[in-house]
This record gives C-alpha cells, sequence and structure tokens, in this order.
C-alpha cells in the first residue's frame, strides 16, 4: 500500500469514525429531548391534578353575607327567606359550563336534599337569557340566582375555577340561624350528589 493510499484510508476511518461520534450525539440530544418533553408533560399533569384538586373548609360559623339577587323566575330571593331552613349555595361558571348545569341536573333527581330540609340556590353571573339555554337543555327546573359579582366575592368564590372573574365550582352551607357552616370547591367540576349531601348533613 503506497503512502497515498494509506493517507486516504486513515482520512476515511477518520471520517466514519467522526460520523459515528456525530450520530451519537444527534442520539443524546434526542433521548435528552425526549427525557426533557416527558418530565415537562409529568409537570404539567401534576399541575393540572393539584389544580383540580378540591378544596374544603369548615367556614368557622360566622355569619352569612347577606344578598338579594333577582331570579331567573323573574322573582326575587333573598337569603333571609330561608332563615329556619338550612341552605346550601352552589356557586358555579354558569352558561356554557355544561357540567355546571348537569351538577345542578342530578342535585334534583336526589331527594336526599329534600328529606334533609336542605333548600339548593344555584348561583351564575349571568342573565335569565343567557342561563335559561342551559336549564332547558338539561332539564333543570330549579331556580337560578343571577349574580352581578358581588355576591360571589362576598363569598370569596371568585377565580376558585378556570377563569378569575367568575365562581369556580363550589357550595356554601347556610345553617338555619344564617351561619356559614362549610365551603367547598371542586375544580374538578363535579361533586357526587350523595357525596355533597353527606358534606352537608354532617355539619347540621
Amino acid at each position: 500500500m503506497t503512502a497515498t493510499q494509506q493517507a486516504r484510508r486513515q482520512a476515511h476511518v477518520a471520517q466514519i469514525r467522526l460520523e459515528k461520534e456525530r450520530q451519537t450525539r444527534v442520539r443524546q440530544r434526542r433521548r435528552l429531548l425526549g427525557l426533557a418533553v416527558l418530565l415537562a408533560l409529568v409537570a404539567v399533569v401534576a399541575f393540572g391534578l393539584w389544580q383540580a384538586r378540591p378544596t374544603t373548609n369548615e367556614a368557622g360559623g360566622g355569619a352569612a353575607p347577606a344578598f338579594t339577587l333577582p331570579s331567573t323566575t323573574g322573582q326575587t330571593v333573598s337569603l333571609a327567606d330561608y332563615r329556619g331552613s338550612p341552605v346550601l349555595l352552589y356557586f358555579n361558571e354558569g352558561a356554557g359550563c355544561a357540567s355546571c348545569t348537569q351538577q345542578m341536573a342530578e342535585i334534583e333527581k336526589n331527594p336526599g336534599f329534600a328529606d334533609a330540609g336542605i333548600v339548593v340556590l344555584p348561583i351564575v353571573m349571568n342573565t335569565a337569557a343567557q342561563i335559561q339555554v342551559d336549564l332547558d337543555a338539561f332539564g333543570v327546573s330549579t331556580p337560578y340566582l343571577l349574580d352581578d359579582g358581588a355576591v360571589s366575592q362576598a363569598y370569596g368564590t371568585l377565580g376558585k375555577g378556570m377563569h378569575a372573574g367568575l365562581p369556580g365550582h363550589g357550595f356554601v352551607l347556610v345553617d338555619a340561624e344564617g351561619m356559614q357552616r362549610w365551603q367547598g370547591n371542586y375544580p374538578s367540576m363535579w361533586l357526587d350528589p350523595d357525596d355533597l349531601l353527606r358534606e352537608a348533613t354532617a355539619r347540621l
């Protein structure tokens, strides 16, 4: 083998070695990128689960903020109207939130609330026309109370869901004496009515 041939052979070997090293680096970068994407997905899922976790607290027995609101029936409703009966306020995102309306539809089907003497008052930040479309679609007959945001803010429900300026998906229990007994927020947009009933009756 001549010196020229040997030099060409060495150059070819070197080129092959460089190409293998390049391919190794590419594979390593792809593995690292894949790992980074996986970690990012895990972080997103974990954050989503953390955000969707329910939060509940004993309300401390303070007086529930008084309110008077118009309803979808055209009448006005005051919290004071129900003094002597426990009331469960259901704050939710309202129009366009199918799971919110489905929640109320399922509550209506559960006779346990009436048996326990608990009145459920759904409260939304909509006009009657906006929310009535959803109520008709899900066959909900309970009148909804129409809030301009003041009541939702007074009960600390704003920004508890996906929208900063709207209530999330939460409940506030007011006892027969008008005292706030319990509050629960459910960003997953659902609480089984039987579980809701147990939460309420356990505090009355």
